[in-house]
This record gives C-alpha cells, structure tokens and sequence, in this order.
C-alpha cells in the first residue's frame, strides 16, 4: 500500500511501503529471461573542462578488474563490464531482486581535439572516472593578401 493513492483502484493507505503491490508497473504483463546475458543499465555523465572531457559512471559493488575501458579506433570511448548475480544460500528466502546484474556497454563517439594516447580512468567509491585530455586547439594562420585594384 501507499500514501500516493492509486490511480487504478482509488484507494488511499496510512502505511507507506514504496514496494507496494499497488502502484502501476509498466512492465506488468511482459516476461524476461533471468539469464546473465541482460544489458544492465549504468548511468554516466559526461563534462568537458578546458584540459579534458571527463566521464563519470556510477558502477556501485564493482572491482575495476570487472570494468573495462578502451578506446576503439582511436574516436570511440567504450566502457564495460558485468555485474554477476550474487550467489544463493538455499537458506536465504528472498522477498524482491530489483539490483541488476548482467553485462553492461556504453560507447561515446570522441571529439576530434581528444588525446586518444593519454586517457585514464580511475575508480573511487563506487564511480569510475575517465580523463580524456584535449588538444590545444591551434588558432589558424592568417595571411593578410592585398588586394590590387
């Protein structure tokens, strides 16, 4: 039950659950598999600052030996890894799974001024960080031509 009244059955509770039975699932009715092969959906943010765009992905309970991270063609980042499933206790009696587990790939197409040689990535409480430096961007060289006239 929950303090937000449903809109399906109109009622209203005094008691808040935020896994109540009765607030709409959109997913209701639809089947997945419960093999390790699901794409598991990790968020990143990227920035750019003036020496660097920098990528941050939230990738809580990871090891960075279970990340990886490469650049493809000298253009595109590629981050990966996977969550395994946590083994079961046949004692265990389990409620609810809602944390995900399988394999996860996100790819970000670089710019041009990025320094493909020179990228790192670190991983500190739960959030990996790659630091992809900029070139300078080199002004052009202008030539003033006279005109004859």
């Amino acid at each position: 039950m929950s303090l937000i009244p449903s809109i399906f059955s109109g009622r209203r509770s005094n008691v808040f659950d935020p896994f109540s039975l009765d607030m709409w699932d959109p997913l209701k009715g639809f089947h997945f598999s419960a093999d390790n092969s699901a794409l598991v959906n990790i968020r990143v943010d990227w920035k750019e600052t003036p020496e660097a765009h920098v990528f941050k992905a939230d990738i809580p309970g990871l090891k960075k030996e279970e990340v990886k991270v490469h650049i493809e063609d000298d253009r595109f980042l590629h981050i990966s890894g996977e969550r395994n499933v946590e083994k079961e206790d046949k004692n265990d009696t389990w409620h609810r799974v809602e944390r995900s587990s399988g394999k996860f790939v996100r790819k970000f197409r670089l710019p041009d001024n990025a320094k493909v040689d020179q990228v790192k990535a670190s991983v500190e409480n739960g959030v990996l960080t790659v630091t992809v430096p900029k070139e300078e961007v080199k002004k052009p060289d202008v030539k003033a031509i006279e005109i004859s006239g």
